[in-house]
């Protein structure tokens, strides 16, 4: 048996096009693909958006309005692996943009409800040291973090 790889299908409820467009806006190396819509067969009106492909980073998603039953949690997330502070910052600002919620350890939840991490590189380089006393100041300064702040983790880290 083959595949053909997997593609990562978001629920929304009525904010598929919006939410397709949002997201190819905030990566850079992103697209928009096909867009599918209701037909007089339903579920939804006919004519309205049904799915709506695109691609974040190489990633495939589907926009889905499949209606009100069924909304995100925390217990999905999608995780930034960012190599700079201005990269965080950038994330960060982006995704919050327009009624996003602040979480804690450099987690957020942008407007539609998607959980996102948006982590240093460096952290988990940090956090897989060896040197445990080193590894657990870094991961107590993360904790007390919202958006993740490189330097201050490393002053931690350094035992600064």
């Amino acid at each position: 048996m083959t595949t053909k790889g997997f593609t990562t299908c978001l629920w929304f409820d009525g904010q598929a096009e919006e939410a397709a467009n949002f997201y190819v806006s905030v990566f850079k190396d992103s697209s928009l693909g096909d867009t599918l819509r209701y037909t007089e067969a339903g579920p939804g009106p006919a004519g309205s958006v049904l799915t709506v492909e695109f691609v974040l980073n190489g990633q495939k998603f589907i926009a889905l309005n499949g209606g009100p039953e069924f909304k995100f949690s925390e217990a999905i997330s999608f995780q930034i692996d960012c190599e700079n502070q201005a990269e965080v910052d950038y994330y960060w600002d982006k995704l919050v943009e327009g009624g996003g919620e602040h979480g804690p350890c450099g987690w957020l939840k942008d407007r539609y409800g998607v959980s996102w991490q948006v982590n240093p590189v460096r952290l988990t380089e940090m956090l897989k040291d060896p040197d445990q006393s080193k590894a657990d100041r870094a991961m107590k300064a993360m904790l007390q973090m919202h958006k993740l702040d490189i330097a201050e983790l490393e002053k931690a880290y350094a035992g600064e």
